[in-house]
């Protein structure tokens, strides 16, 4: 007789972002691609761009069809994909695209701060989230406590550290941009400045963010810790047991 209240094994574990896929298909390969294959004699820099864009784009999609999940900052940096490739179909200025590696993280800071406002802040996403953190068992100490309301401030607190990570982005993309971005879009010289450009932002712009990314999460578990007296190996999700051979 089967048990109606056990849980289902059939329903598969969400899906969860792979570091490396990440690194490769964002960074990595267009990185290469913009640097050694703009030329005319290879793909010129429209080709290059083009298939450049293309391993962010599909990567992108292809996280999105097995995740079934949807952000603003996802859009926004579909949006970032899209511009970079429309000023190589213009021939816009090097300037321009400083604009944009400001303007884009600017934007992302301020969807972190304006979802602050629905039912779904992206700070829940981000970082407060079934994937990690046993949700149901901490928001059941923090009601047993009365300590629901104190938690509440306590995200919002760390979702402005959050928003001042995008800033820090903002600033650091463009200078770093002004400094390496100067020919205009659509020559080989763009393409090859763009991909020096994409390898060097992630030890300059993306580990300081980081960095930042993970102050907030240490800041988070420690208000949780204080509030809820609870220790961090019950705070943190622990994985689902494995099947043993011969389960059925």
């Amino acid at each position: 007789m089967s048990d109606n209240n056990a849980p289902s094994t059939s329903q598969k574990p969400a899906s969860t972002e792979n570091p490396l896929a990440v690194i490769l298909f964002n960074i990595a390969i267009p990185a290469i691609i913009l640097y050694r294959f703009s030329k005319p004699n290879y793909l010129g820099p429209m080709g290059a761009l083009a298939v450049a864009l293309a391993f962010p784009l599909g990567f992108g999609l292809y996280d999105f069809a097995m995740r079934r999940k949807a952000n603003p900052i996802s859009l926004l940096g579909f949006v970032s994909i899209f511009a970079t490739g429309s000023f190589g179909v213009f021939h816009l200025d090097g300037s321009w695209y400083a604009v944009k590696e400001a303007v884009i993280p600017t934007m992302m800071g301020v969807a972190v701060l304006f979802s602050l406002r629905t039912k779904s802040p992206l700070v829940r996403t981000m970082l407060y989230n079934d994937r990690i953190i046993d949700v149901a068992k901490v928001d059941e100490e923090l009601a047993a406590r009365s300590n629901t309301d104190a938690f509440n401030v306590l995200l919002v607190r760390v979702t402005w550290l959050l928003a001042a990570s995008f800033l820090l982005s903002a600033v650091l993309n463009f200078t770093l941009a002004t400094y390496i971005v100067k020919s205009p879009a659509g020559t080989p010289e763009f393409n090859q400045e763009l991909g020096r450009m994409t390898a060097v932002s992630y030890p300059s712009v993306v580990i300081p963010c980081m960095l930042v990314t993970m102050g907030a999460l240490f800041w988070l578990l420690s208000g949780i810790k204080k509030l809820t007296g609870l220790d961090l190996d019950t705070i943190f999700k622990s994985p689902p047991p494995k099947a043993k051979k011969g389960d059925v």
